[in-house]
């Protein structure tokens, strides 16, 4: 009897393989018993690295709407008042109808999970998925080396471990000096305390100790946390999905990152899906704290009432820096005042409007432009510029026009922004120069 390889990773041969046995229609046992896994070893490889594709099918119109063969709408790009065709027979009819449900292959859901080796592939336009070796290894392989970088400390125990130290440094004592006085309460060595502080985790500060300041620094990069998987319970996609069907009338804003040069200032945005607005700040580091210290900006800054008002449910991706859901979840009061939801792993398009936002961003800040010489007064005039242009998917209404006609003129000032006039809007570098 063969014995099972139950605790090598699966090789870049391996995935090969898997590859070319999905392609000649072999089932998942089989499969696993040419690499010698356990069947559902080889399920889970394939569902979590299989890559998404809009791959169509040659002489068929792209419709991937529900209602696709029931539809009767027409003109609905207006780009041709004289056209009389059903919109459902038109390339476009998808990127512009508002009533888009997007039909969902069946057999996605069941053994082998991809489209390799479906004899229906090439004649089917709905979304498809595939098993490619060459993707999904690499996909391990960031992986791998994500899982084995950053602090390996959850927030909470963080947390913990900064209401200890802080006051205690600050008060002039050493780390040296805690540790060794507390010996019961830190579970880390006293070197990794010290990495801590100058990956800017604490907050107390390489300047609060003055012997260390003494010593030279080295480049290097900052600590990271690693993403507490626990914080995605209760709070994944499907779980999105289920509570908004259950609270229609909240509104969702999509978060995200930018990022400019590699170590430097990045940008939260935030998109508001009722209006088409979207906010922008600057963050001196890409960590959770910079977010959650927005967050507090914000509820200060307008309100209690009005943060409420405006954030009510927030989706965002599954990258470090929204790794403390609970924080921005709780008010200070402890409180709930927002709910917080992650998209699934390298589905961006679960959160579409941001992203197509972001097109806006990179017409005058290009991929790799540096945000290190920007301010918030930059970002702001940016943001003002994009929400004051028109939109033809909202009747060429502007979103600062739509957020205003809800919200009023004074909230967008506190949030930074002012109306552009039609005529002056600049979306190219030259707006910044």
């Amino acid at each position: 009897m063969k014995v099972i390889n139950k605790y090598n990773h699966i090789t870049d041969s391996d995935r090969l393989e898997i590859e070319q046995a999905l392609k000649d229609g072999m089932s998942l046992k089989k499969i696993a018993a040419k690499i010698n896994k356990h069947h559902s070893t080889v399920a889970r490889e394939i569902r979590a690295r299989s890559v998404e594709s809009l791959k169509g099918a040659m002489g068929r119109i792209p419709n991937r709407c529900v209602e696709s063969y029931t539809c009767k709408k027409i003109q609905l790009c207006m780009d041709k008042p004289d056209c009389v065709r059903r919109c459902s027979v038109c390339s476009l009819c998808n990127k512009v109808c508002s009533d888009f449900k997007e039909k969902v292959c069946e057999k996605l859901s069941t053994p082998p999970y991809v489209c390799n080796g479906c004899k229906e592939e090439h004649k089917c336009v709905l979304r498809k998925k595939f098993y490619l070796h060459k993707n999904a290894h690499q996909d391990y392989r960031e992986h791998l080396i994500k899982s084995r970088e950053g602090a390996n400390i959850t927030e909470d125990e963080l947390m913990v471990m900064d209401a200890l130290l802080t006051p205690k440094i600050r008060s002039g004592q050493s780390v040296h000096h805690v540790v060794v006085n507390n010996r019961n309460l830190f579970n880390v060595h006293e070197k990794t305390i010290y990495r801590y502080i100058a990956g800017g985790l604490l907050h107390v500060k390489n300047g609060d100790m003055p012997r260390v300041c003494m010593i030279k620094p080295r480049r290097k990069k900052p600590v990271e946390h690693k993403v507490d998987s626990k914080c995605r319970i209760g709070r994944t996609h499907d779980d999105f999905k289920a509570f908004i069907t259950e609270n229609p009338d909240l509104h969702i804003i999509e978060m995200d990152s930018v990022i400019g040069r590699i170590g430097g200032k990045v940008l939260l945005t935030l998109y508001f899906c009722n209006s088409g607005l979207m906010l922008a700040f600057l963050r001196e580091h890409n960590d959770s704290q910079s977010v959650i210290d927005i967050f507090s900006l914000i509820w200060n800054s307008i309100g209690e009432e009005r943060f409420r008002q405006l954030f009510q449910v927030l989706l965002t991706d599954n990258g470090t820096e929204f790794s403390n859901p609970c924080a921005l979840e709780n008010a200070p009061d402890g409180s709930t005042r927002l709910r917080v939801f992650y998209c699934n792993p390298y589905s961006s398009w679960q959160k579409g409007g941001i992203e197509r936002n972001h097109e806006f961003l990179r017409m005058i800040l290009p991929g790799g432009t540096s945000f290190d010489k920007l301010t918030q007064e930059h970002i702001n005039t940016v943001l003002s510029h994009i929400n004051s242009y028109s939109r033809p998917k909202r009747s060429d209404k502007t979103p600062y026009e739509i957020f205003e006609f809800t919200y009023g003129a004074e909230l967008l000032g506190k949030l930074g922004l002012r109306k552009i006039s039609p005529n002056d809007i600049v979306l190219k570098p030259s707006l910044l120069s």
